[in-house]
């Protein structure tokens, strides 16, 4: 028997979760998701904390507007909010002071509060910083993403709505039909409205197997390194990041960080794990801004990011095929952006008026007709 909806979604991770909750308001939605564990290869596995100076200033409308939605959450979606203070430091060596001056030119017209610090300011913020870390910007209103949280009431709201979300369940192929698609899946098949794609990694593997050109998503991996160090990391200390885009930690329980070397290697769509050297790499990064001595190695995981050829997310309607919607390429910043990004794709995707919390938004910027596909 062939299932009908009017929404089919492939990829259940925060892209896909959360335009599913946003239409599941609007009609009968399947979410499909080929892990048994929806999220899996990137939402689970990112050291999220909302800033809006990631990403520049064009995905700045999108995390400002999220960050409301993400302090307060709708009916719906849960009473505690997934936001919680953290602040933010961008540091940097005197060689970085173009980088300093350039990023806060950049957001100088923008809502967004940053301060020029000086070595003794930083100092005094970061207990053991070593003394060659001279400049940086204070981000204040940088603040932890409780991403768990926010994924699984997306999910909850997906199924509260009265639509479904389905794990174990791979894509094979999907041609149109009539005024919308049949979709052949490891389930069974599917016949739907609007195809959308949020496979993330795999989302060129989707659009070709629906016959529909690639827009070019390339996945890279980052890593990431559990530390236990001495002394222990202040529990109010801000996420550390490089001006220079090396690396950045955060504290988090037990007085441990979590540590990235901020590393893009390219990577084929795949359970992605960490190399030796990235660890490696991540470890002499940290130990040359701190003097704090690194105990041990706790855990080390890796995650795939996926970028559209000019970095920035796709949303919108294939330009060479009818009903075929793309959610994809949301690179880092898929999990600050998600609440407004659903919000303004579900727009998208119906062809309604975008609320008012995403009206402002510049929706074309995101249209993948941006690319030659």
């Amino acid at each position: 028997m062939t299932d009908q909806v009017d929404f089919l979604i492939v990829g259940g991770g925060i892209a896909g979760a959360g335009l599913g909750a946003e239409l599941a308001r609007r009609g009968r939605v399947l979410v499909i998701e080929m892990e048994g564990q929806p999220g899996y290869h990137a939402t689970g596995r990112s050291v999220a904390f909302w800033t809006e100076t990631y990403g520049g200033p064009l995905i700045q409308p999108l995390t400002a507007a999220s960050g409301p939605l993400m302090r307060q959450p709708e009916a719906g979606m849960g009473d505690a909010p997934f936001l919680s203070a953290r602040g933010a430091l961008h540091v940097g060596r005197e060689s970085d002071r173009p980088v300093r001056d350039a990023m806060l030119a950049e957001f100088a017209g923008s809502s967004v509060d940053l301060n020029a610090l000086d070595g003794a300011a930083l100092a005094a913020r970061v207990p053991g910083l070593r003394p060659d870390w001279v400049l940086g910007i204070d981000e204040p209103s940088c603040e932890d993403i409780d991403a768990a949280a926010l994924h699984g009431a997306m999910l909850s709201a997906i199924r509260r709505q009265g639509s479904r979300v389905q794990g174990d369940c791979r894509l094979l192929s999907a041609q149109r039909e009539g005024d919308g698609w049949l979709a052949q899946t490891s389930a069974g098949p599917v016949a739907c409205g609007v195809l959308v794609n949020a496979a993330g990694a795999w989302a060129d593997e989707v659009a070709r197997a629906c016959g529909v050109g690639p827009v070019g998503i390339t996945p890279l991996r980052r890593t990431v390194v559990q530390l236990r160090i001495d002394p222990a990391a202040p529990d109010d200390l801000p996420v550390i990041l490089d001006l220079a885009g090396s690396f950045y930690f955060k504290p988090v329980a037990g007085g441990r960080v979590w540590l990235s070397p901020h590393d893009e290697a390219p990577s084929d769509p795949c359970d992605a794990a960490p190399e030796e050297l990235a660890v490696a790499q991540a470890i002499d990064r940290f130990q040359q801004v701190v003097d704090w001595r690194v105990e041990a190695v706790e855990r080390r995981w890796a995650g795939l990011r996926s970028f559209a050829p000019d970095r920035l997310p796709i949303y919108g309607f294939d330009p060479f095929a009818r009903g075929f919607f793309w959610c994809a390429g949301q690179g880092g910043w898929g999990i600050q952006t998600a609440l407004a990004a659903a919000k303004m794709a579900a727009a998208l995707a119906t062809g309604e008026a975008p609320e008012s919390s995403v009206a402002a938004i510049d929706a074309s910027v995101f249209d993948p007709g941006r690319f030659e596909i």
